[in-house]
């Protein structure tokens, strides 16, 4: 499934075609700067994934404090991650509707938000 929106993203990005003004990302479209809340993001995306193996195998061990606090922290981590992803939707400078840019973006961030949620 996702496969699909990655297929999108490389084809237009790599081989960006007439209609699209060939170019990357198309005219009028002013990007995230990736440096800000994407890469905060990132960083709470992938703390939440050490944060819930921490609890696994605090699980596996039999060290129930241990997980209790670990996943915990990982809902801490989703909830800061939920909340600043919809903040960027809203601050976003294009829209779904602002052709293949806007729907790529908007449609594999969301399904991928949906999926982790």
């Amino acid at each position: 499934f996702f496969f699909a929106f990655f297929w999108a993203f490389f084809t237009f990005s790599l081989t960006p075609v007439f209609n699209i003004g060939g170019i990357w990302p198309p005219l009028g479209i002013e990007v995230i700067n990736p440096w800000g809340l994407p890469l905060l993001n990132t960083i709470l995306f992938l703390s939440s994934g050490a944060t819930v193996t921490w609890a696994h195998h605090a699980i596996v061990g039999g060290f129930k404090q241990e997980a209790e606090t670990a996943l915990y922290l990982t809902l801490t981590f989703a909830v800061y991650f939920t909340t600043f992803q919809f903040l960027e939707y809203f601050e976003a400078p294009f829209s779904i509707s602002d052709g293949v840019y806007g729907s790529i973006f908007f449609m594999a961030t969301g399904f991928h938000g949906f999926h982790v949620i």
